[in-house]
């Protein structure tokens, strides 16, 4: 039977515990989309701003890439989703992984 707790090298850890999707949109903000040639830390371009009750919802998402259908809420989200605006839940998205965001140049370096 294999480790359900060990990801292969290419994937973010994984956990066996699943919960709802709590539309708190960190899945959306925090990670890098190389599909979407979404940064880490960036709010994913098609993530509709969030609503009172509602949250933050994939304005694509009938059309989303494969990576963010493969993605299923978890202890993360749990994690993240009491925190008040969407770039605290980015923020300790990015900190429970370990990642930080570097600071970003322009064009010209600077």
């Amino acid at each position: 039977m294999p480790d359900l707790f060990i990801a292969p090298p290419d994937q973010a850890p994984r956990s066996a515990w699943r919960r709802e999707c709590s539309a708190c949109g960190a899945c959306c903000s925090a990670p890098d989309i190389a599909a979407l040639a979404k940064p880490l830390g960036v709010p994913c371009v098609h993530l509709a701003p969030e609503q009172p009750g509602v949250g933050c919802l994939c304005r694509q998402y009938h059309e989303r890439p494969q990576v963010c259908r493969n993605y299923r809420p978890d202890w993360v989200c749990g994690e993240v989703s009491p925190l008040p605006t969407l770039t605290q839940r980015t923020q300790r998205f990015l900190e429970l992984y370990g990642l930080e965001i570097l600071e970003r140049s322009g064009p010209s370096g600077v």
